[in-house]
């Protein structure tokens, strides 16, 4: 949303905006403050939550590289509610085309931090994948989502066939 309010692109291409642009610490800490943070999951976060930090004062190469750190952050933040730290990390979607924010995991995380396709994943379908996936648990009844997972009430089958 950032990238595409000031520049009119959809996104960082290769992370460059972000990659020439500073990281101010103070803010990546300000954003850490919000309620979310100190929740335990399963827990939700929506994206306009981080709408009303206003980073308008800041050149879009350092807003880039806040939003991007912060991506980073709470990815490692992530961290606290595991039993131990995973011995490696598996980056796909646009994340995983993006040089600065892999560099910035890599500084933060333990272990290995590879994109999808390094271990034969599909980096742009896998999402797609995971909601096929879902939608046959549904056709079939099964459920999708679980007390552990998403604070349901109980193991829950998700949405209505609609017929076209």
């Amino acid at each position: 949303d950032l990238v595409r309010k000031r520049t009119g692109e959809g996104f960082d291409r290769d992370g460059k905006l972000a990659a020439r642009g500073k990281v101010h610490e103070e803010i990546v800490a300000q954003m850490l403050e919000n309620p979310y943070f100190r929740r335990r999951p399963p827990k939700s976060l929506d994206r306009e939550q981080f709408a009303r930090l206003s980073l308008d004062a800041l050149s879009t190469e350092d807003a880039a590289a806040i939003a991007t750190a912060v991506v980073a952050v709470t990815i490692a933040k992530a961290q606290d509610h595991l039993p131990k730290p995973p011995a490696s990390w598996i980056v796909a979607g646009g994340g995983a085309r993006n040089p600065t924010l892999l560099a910035m995991l890599r500084k933060r995380l333990p272990g290995k931090v590879l994109r999808a396709d390094e271990i034969g994943w599909a980096v742009d379908a896998l999402e797609a994948q995971a909601f096929a996936y879902l939608a046959v648990r549904s056709l079939k009844g099964l459920p999708i989502t679980f007390p552990t997972t998403t604070g349901a009430p109980k193991p829950m089958t998700g949405g209505v066939l609609a017929e076209p």
